[in-house]
C-alpha cells in the first residue's frame, strides 16, 4: 500500500507493480482486459511525470547541501545541473507517452472482443464407484496414474463412445477437477478419482465440433473393452455448481454431506 509520505518506500512499490505488469502481460489469455491496463498505464505515465518534474524541482531546492565524495561542492552543482536537465527532459518524455497513450485507449475502447471458443471438448469415457472402482484405485495405488489410464481406456469405442457422449450431455469445456478430486492427465485422457469418495472417471479430449462443417461419416475403430460389472455412469450429467461434471448425483450428496465442496 502507498504511504504517500515515504518516497522510498512508495518507489520500490511502484517498481515491483510495474516489474509484476511486465511479466502479466507477457501473454494475455482475454484480451478484454488490455483496455483496463492501457487506462491504468495512461494514469501511471501522468503520475510518472508528475514525479520526474518534483525530483528536478528537489534537486534545485537541495543544491546548497550538495557535494561530492572527495567534499567539491562546485563538481556537485554540476552534477545537480546535469540531473535536473535530465529529469525534465524525462519528464517531457512521459507527456508524449501519455498523448500516444491517450490515443491508443480512445482507439482500444472502441473494440468489442469476441469470445474465444474452445478448440476442445472432453467426453466422459467411464465412470466407476463403489467396488467397481476398487481396482482401479488398486491400478492407482501400485503402478500409478498412467497405468489407470491405459486399463480405463479399454472402455473407450471412439467416434461411438463420443457419440453416447453427446447424446447424453456428457460433453463439456474443459477437464473435471473439483474439491473432491484428483486429476490426471496422459495424451488426450484425463483421470479423475477421489480416493475419499472411492469413485473414479475417464473423459478424453477431442476437437471441437463446427456447426457449419457437414457430418462427417469418419469413424474411430473401437478399441477392446474389458467387461464392466456396471454402465459407463451411474446417474444423469449435472452442469453447474460443485458437482463434478459426470459424477452421479448420489455422490454428490455424499459429497456434500463430508464438506468437501466447501
Amino acid at each position: 500500500m502507498p504511504t504517500f509520505n515515504d518516497p522510498q518506500a512508495d518507489a520500490r512499490e511502484a517498481a515491483e507493480a510495474l516489474r509484476g505488469l511486465a511479466h502479466a502481460t507477457a501473454a494475455i489469455e482475454d484480451p478484454r482486459v488490455m483496455y483496463e491496463v492501457i487506462g491504468n498505464l495512461l494514469a501511471s505515465t501522468r503520475y510518472l511525470a508528475q514525479v520526474t518534474d518534483q525530483l528536478a524541482q528537489n534537486h534545485h531546492r537541495s543544491a546548497a547541501r550538495a557535494t561530492t565524495d572527495h567534499g567539491d561542492p562546485l563538481a556537485a552543482r554540476t552534477l545537480i545541473s546535469d540531473t535536473i536537465d535530465a529529469l525534465r527532459t524525462a519528464s517531457a518524455r512521459m507527456d508524449q507517452a501519455e498523448v500516444s497513450l491517450d490515443q491508443a485507449s480512445g482507439k482500444a475502447g472502441q473494440i468489442a472482443w469476441r469470445p474465444d471458443d474452445p478448440q476442445h471438448r472432453w467426453v466422459s469415457i467411464v465412470f466407476l464407484q463403489g467396488e467397481d472402482a476398487d481396482p482401479v484405485m488398486e491400478i492407482i495405488d501400485r503402478q500409478g496414474t498412467d497405468a489407470a489410464i491405459a486399463h480405463l481406456a479399454g472402455w473407450d469405442h471412439g467416434e461411438e463412445t463420443v457419440s453416447d457422449a453427446m447424446e447424453h450431455g456428457y460433453v463439456y469445456d474443459t477437464a473435471p477437477q473439483s474439491a473432491a478430486d484428483r486429476l490426471a492427465t496422459s495424451g488426450d485422457y484425463a483421470l479423475t478419482y477421489s480416493l475419499d469418495l472411492n469413485y473414479v472417471g475417464l473423459s478424453r479430449r477431442i476437437d471441437a465440433p463446427n456447426p457449419e462443417a457437414p457430418a462427417s461419416g469418419t469413424t474411430i475403430p473401437p478399441l477392446p473393452e474389458p467387461a464392466p460389472r456396471r454402465g459407463r455412469h451411474g446417474g444423469t450429467a449435472r452442469s453447474g455448481g460443485a458437482s463434478s461434471w459426470f459424477r452421479p448425483d448420489a455422490i454428490d450428496e455424499v459429497a456434500e454431506d463430508r464438506g468437501l465442496f466447501r
